[in-house]
């Protein structure tokens, strides 16, 4: 017997949602409702942007909820209104209360771009690479009150790359949280989708990245600064400090020293590198952005600045 389609009230607000919700308009059941953070002032000319998921909304013709807090009484009335049968929740950034959660019908169920219970919060792709996983994936849930705390409905898993970046990872799962999402849907109406309840022993955490996250100590190894600027790329940015000048560094790989020096210091100085002494192994430069420039390769960056053997970054 066919299952008359649901009404569906989406939850979500950065690029990472997009796939899902376009899987949304495109698929069998009607979206009723789509919600999303508030804009904001970015930049120094506190331009108004508004958030991708806003974007595609409107063009679709739908005018999206915008609470500042989903627990004002306004919003939630406005969302009962709509009759939801499900919400659907994908990188939202609001954690939803009990009382809005009771209101659809077969409840809430969130796209997170982990492998439940690893990486709960804000920043899991990049908490991923950063602590060097091989494989991560995306995890449909039920949602529940905690962050990220909800019983598991179905899980995808991808290996990650030894040169990927946050921003090549977040461009795999993303489509890949779309189409488990579509198949979670399918399951949860012919009723055969048991949810499984997290080993909340197992769980760990990532919490939203800060511009300060970025900043390379070379007495590191330079795996772990490796993933650093993997993780970080392209925001915040790996950074480091040359003379009075901050560095973002954008790629690069490891090496077996091949000189002394100390961490931080230059030991080589290739044709479209530098290699920088790390408190294990060293680390090549090979692609770079000065503050307030663009990006460029070391082979741009040298045929305008000098780098010598020992130089130091800070």
């Amino acid at each position: 017997m066919s299952v008359p389609p649901w009404r569906i009230v989406f939850f979500g607000t950065p690029s990472f949602a997009l796939p899902t919700l376009r899987g949304l308009l495109d698929g069998p059941d009607e979206m009723v409702g789509v919600v999303t953070q508030p804009d904001r002032e970015k930049g120094r000319g506190r331009k108004i942007v508004i958030s991708p998921i806003k974007e595609l909304a409107l063009r679709h013709g739908l005018t999206p909820l915008q609470p500042e807090k989903v627990k004002e009484e306004a919003f939630q009335e406005a969302v009962k209104g709509l009759h939801p049968d499900l919400f659907v929740v994908v990188a939202y950034g609001q954690i939803l209360p009990k009382p809005l959660l009771n209101i659809p019908k077969y409840g809430a169920v969130n796209v997170h771009a982990s492998l439940l219970p690893r990486y709960r919060g804000a920043a899991p792709i990049a908490w991923a690479i950063l602590k060097g996983e091989k494989v991560t994936g995306v995890t449909t849930m039920v949602m529940d009150e905690g962050m990220d705390t909800g019983d598991i409905l179905l899980q995808a898993e991808v290996p990650i790359g030894r040169e990927e970046t946050c921003e090549n990872l977040h461009d795999r799962l993303a489509p890949l949280g779309a189409q488990l999402l579509s198949i979670t849907i399918e399951r949860m109406k012919a009723g055969d989708l048991r949810a499984v309840p997290q080993d909340h022993s197992r769980a760990t955490y990532a919490p939203p990245l800060k511009k300060e996250d970025g900043h390379i100590h070379w007495e590191k190894g330079a795996g772990e600064i490796d993933r650093q600027v993997r993780a970080f790329n392209p925001w915040p940015g790996a950074f480091t400090k040359w003379g009075d000048r901050l560095v973002k560094i954008y790629r690069g790989e490891i090496r077996e020293r091949t000189a002394e020096g100390k961490a931080g210091a230059v030991v080589w100085v290739g044709s479209d590198f530098v290699e920088v002494a790390a408190g294990e192994g060293s680390y090549l430069i090979k692609e770079v952005q000065l503050e307030g420039r663009k990006k460029m390769t070391l082979r741009e960056f040298l045929s305008g600045h000098s780098i010598s053997v020992g130089t130091v970054f800070q």
